[in-house]
């Protein structure tokens, strides 16, 4: 029962292949200092080759037995091939150092898969934008009518959301892919090893420099959970909408078969469960957040155990993070938008009473705050669409003059009555106006691709080095 105290089993499942790459990658650096001979070094390089084959197996069967990964590795491969070879391994290296480059290998992998879910999502944000263009939608504040839009604005706005959310990834990125690899316990060694090496080997953009930061900061997981959380929260704010807009009292959206879920009991219902999970699960990467800053501060340099606790809140929060937004792609890529029924609830709540006031202003010269005043007390007291003669008599009672002597006519309040017309004024930066819309789409579509180029070529870079990883082992563990 003690030892099952400190284990981390799950946690160590998921760094097995970067414990391999890592060893493999020390290995080599080794030999060509002169550190450990080729022979040695063939017999060790060909041991982990055999571990790396048994994969899945290895993780199930051996793992278990150890104390974490790192260990299970380097003890099966001391059984298989002696101690006098197998345990040369471990020259120069201490499993502080080797732990924190593990975890910013697959911290890295998470981090650029997860990139590109985002960016699908995104694709699936700007496509269904493109198809509404025109779709006319009530825009909300505080959950109340507020200005009719578009849809291709409103989905806009979500991906612009995620747009952010990917430079952040690819801004964590940049911190995450420093190699802490020679450090050793804190204080580096008396070997002259070759840490530039080393990272080159794995695929890293920089050495972390300094020993005792390289092997005890977790700062980087900190930023990475909290990329997760930021996500998660702009994740969670699109399923309520989604929620929200499936009840009848929207009627906004019928969701996709595969995400929506039948009741027990009410033969009618088709529940939004998918996307209440995000919301929910949103909640559950935070609590990973806190729980990892937390662990984090009150710890002296340089390494402790409690920095163990921190990985499995780092995989759940990757894992939760990846599924929503895979998800949330799914149901927007399937949802089917009604758009009748938000055209309808475009008009209902007199949501032109913005564009009424500011026509008052262009078309009077009355300053906007008695514009204000009058279209509110219009508001307040009629149904239905105010004529300029009850604007006229409102404006009497609050400013004291006819609008219409001042240069107000019917045909400029129905004009600010209208819908599509209030929606086409708006085409200042950023707006709804179709003109605008189409810019905007037109730009992101052309920062998507930038951005998945991007994070493409650090995939590329990662990938080709590890192949050179690959080479240089394979021609050190072939003997001639």
């Amino acid at each position: 029962m003690q030892k099952g105290y400190i284990l981390s089993l799950e946690s160590d499942a998921w760094l097995f292949h970067a414990d391999l790459l890592v060893d493999k990658a020390h290995v080599v650096m080794l030999e060509e200092r002169g550190i450990i001979s080729s022979e040695d070094a063939a017999a060790i390089l060909n041991g982990l080759t055999k571990i790396a084959a048994r994969g899945r197996e290895f993780v199930e069967r051996e793992l278990p037995a150890y104390e974490d990964v790192h260990t299970a590795v380097e003890s099966v491969l001391i059984r298989e091939i002696g101690e006098e070879v197998g345990g040369r391994m471990h020259t120069g290296r201490s499993r502080n150092d080797e732990v924190a480059t593990c975890i910013r290998i697959a911290v890295r992998d998470e981090l650029l898969g997860l990139a590109e879910e985002v960016n699908k999502l995104r694709r699936a944000l700007l496509k269904r934008a493109g198809e509404n263009v025109e779709t006319v939608l009530p825009g909300y504040t505080h959950l109340q009518h507020a200005q009719p839009t578009t849809l291709a604005h409103h989905l806009l706005a979500h991906a612009d959301a995620f747009a952010r959310d990917f430079a952040r990834l690819e801004d964590a990125y940049g911190r995450v892919n420093a190699c802490p690899l020679g450090a050793a316990a804190f204080a580096s060694t008396g070997f002259p090893i070759d840490r530039e090496r080393t990272a080159e080997l794995l695929g890293f953009d920089a050495v972390l420099e300094n020993s005792m930061d390289a092997v005890s900061t977790r700062d980087f997981v900190v930023e990475t959970v909290s990329c997760y959380a930021n996500l998660g929260t702009n994740l969670s704010r699109l399923a309520e909408e989604v929620i929200l807009w499936s009840s009848a009292e929207f009627g906004f959206v019928r969701l996709p078969a595969d995400y929506a879920t039948g009741s027990s009991i009410m033969p009618q219902k088709r529940n939004p469960d998918y996307a209440e999970l995000v919301r929910a699960r949103a909640g559950t990467v935070f609590g990973c957040l806190v729980a990892v800053l937390s662990i984090c501060k009150a710890l002296p340099y340089a390494y402790n155990r409690d920095l163990q606790e921190v990985t499995p809140h780092l995989l759940r929060a990757a894992k939760t993070t990846a599924a929503s937004v895979a998800v949330v792609r799914g149901v927007v890529a399937g949802q089917e938008f009604r758009e009748e029924k938000m055209r309808r609830q475009a008009e209902v709540d007199f949501t032109t009473a913005t564009e009424l006031a500011d026509t008052l202003v262009r078309e009077t010269g009355v300053p906007f705050r008695t514009a204000h005043k009058i279209v509110a007390s219009l508001a307040s007291a009629e149904r239905g669409r105010p004529s300029l003669r009850k604007i006229d008599e409102f404006a009497t009672c609050v400013a004291g003059k006819r609008l219409s002597e001042l240069g107000l006519t019917e045909e400029k309040v129905k004009e600010a009555l209208e819908i599509a017309s209030n929606i086409e004024k708006r085409e200042v930066k950023g707006g709804p106006a179709k003109k605008e819309v189409l810019r905007m789409l037109q730009a992101r579509r052309s920062d998507l691709e930038v951005d998945e180029r991007s994070r493409v070529a650090k995939e590329v870079k990662v990938k080709r080095r590890l192949e050179e990883l690959e080479r240089e082992v394979e021609k050190k563990r072939i003997m001639p």
